[in-house]
Formats: C-alpha cells, sequence, structure tokens
C-alpha cells in the first residue's frame, strides 16, 4: 500500500469513528445530573449542631454558591426509643423540606445517655432509617454521615467509654452498609477537650474544626454538573 492510500485509509478511519467517540463523551457527560446554584446543605443534628457555630463557619467556608441550613434540635437522638428522637422533631419535617442537595448528619451524642444503653442493638437500625429518608428525597444529590466529637467526661450523663466503643462504631457500620461517605471528626478532635466548652458541646474552635472536615468532605462539583 503507497503513502497515499494509507493516509486515505487513516482520514476515513478518523472519520468512521469520530461519532462513536462523541456519543460516548456525550453520553458520560450527560449521565451526571445537574445541579442548579446555590447548593442547598442541610445539617442535622444535636445541640453540637444547633448552637456551636459551626453551621455559620461552613457556610463562611463554602461561600455564597451554598446555602447552609441549621436543622439542629437539642437533646435529639437516634434512638426511636428516647424521649426525643430527631426523626420525629419538627426540624426533621423542616429540613426535608428544605429540598437539600446535600445531607449533613452528625448525631449520636445523646444516644451514650445511660438510659439508652439498653436499646444500643437497635441504634443501627435506627440510624439507617433516618438517612435512607434523606437519601430517599429526590432532591438529595449527597448524605455525608459525622462521627461527632468525642465525650470527654460523664458530667452530663453521657458515658465517653460507650460513646467510643459502641456509638462510634455503630456510625461507621451505618456508614459501611449504606455506602455513605464518613466525615471523621471524632478523631479530627484526638485529646483537645480544650475545643469544647464542658467536655461535650464544641467552642468556637472545635465549631471550625468540624466545619472545615465537613467542608472538606463534600465532594459534589466531582460528579454533577453545576448549572450557574
Amino acid at each position: 500500500m503507497n503513502i497515499k492510500k494509507s493516509l486515505a485509509l487513516g482520514i476515513a478511519i478518523i472519520f468512521l469513528t469520530s461519532p462513536i467517540i462523541l456519543f460516548y463523551q456525550t453520553s458520560y457527560t450527560t449521565h451526571k445530573p445537574t445541579i442548579a446554584l446555590p447548593i442547598r446543605i442541610a445539617c442535622v443534628g444535636d445541640s453540637i449542631t444547633e448552637l456551636s457555630g459551626y453551621t455559620s463557619h461552613l457556610q463562611s467556608m463554602l461561600g455564597p454558591n451554598y446555602t447552609v441550613g441549621n436543622f439542629g434540635v437539642s437533646g435529639s437522638t437516634v434512638s426511636l426509643n428516647s424521649s426525643k428522637p430527631y426523626i420525629e422533631q419538627p426540624e426533621y419535617t423542616a429540613a426535608q423540606n428544605f429540598d437539600p442537595d446535600i445531607v449533613v448528619i452528625m448525631l449520636g451524642t445523646n444516644d451514650a445517655h445511660s438510659y439508652l444503653q439498653q436499646y444500643s442493638g437497635n441504634f443501627v437500625n435506627d440510624y439507617t432509617i433516618l438517612a435512607d429518608s434523606f437519601e430517599n428525597l429526590g432532591s438529595t444529590k449527597q448524605v455525608l454521615v459525622v462521627k461527632s466529637p468525642p465525650v470527654y467526661n460523664n458530667n452530663l450523663d453521657l458515658n465517653p467509654f460507650f460513646f467510643a466503643q459502641r456509638v462510634i462504631p455503630s456510625i461507621q457500620d451505618v456508614a459501611d452498609q449504606q455506602n455513605l461517605p464518613t466525615v471523621d471528626v471524632y478523631n479530627a478532635f484526638g485529646n483537645h477537650s480544650d475545643y469544647t466548652i464542658d467536655g461535650v458541646h464544641p467552642n468556637d474552635d472545635g465549631a471550625a474544626l468540624i466545619a472545615s472536615q465537613v467542608a472538606n468532605a463534600i465532594t459534589l462539583d466531582d460528579y454533577i454538573n453545576i448549572s450557574k
């Protein structure tokens, strides 16, 4: 085959295969869902979410392309056997009505109360019900499961050892079973009880640390087209 024929054959192959390549690229890019700005983030949790100020830090870190909603409820639990299950609170309904693109769940601290330890066997199931209810929302593209900060003392009737040995591993079990990304605030705090006001509730430094961990975990841009 002479050079002219080889060149002609090469050009023909390019023209014949280019529609296939274009189709593949188009199919791949259009497969990703599109999300409009601002991206709505529902922060679900207990008093650490409601009162620490971490959601304000998160808003500042993420900037105007995000709207961060605080749906924390002091004293709320994952457990459906407590006197204040999060899923039964008005803020739970408000978080769903917020039509969140991202849901950040940081619960479990109050489940270390002594009277709730007897229900620890139900924790994973109760947490899964909560996570599923957000995953099944039409708007939600990402659910983040947060391992709450350590409990450094039991002055509030929260058992630090039970929290570390039962609650935190159970939160990881939920994330693994549901294939949800985990934000490990627990280990980020380490031994820094000075990041808390009372051994449980974060001070401003602790709140900023939580916000930075959550902000770093948000990877929505990696697999969603952003509509500006």
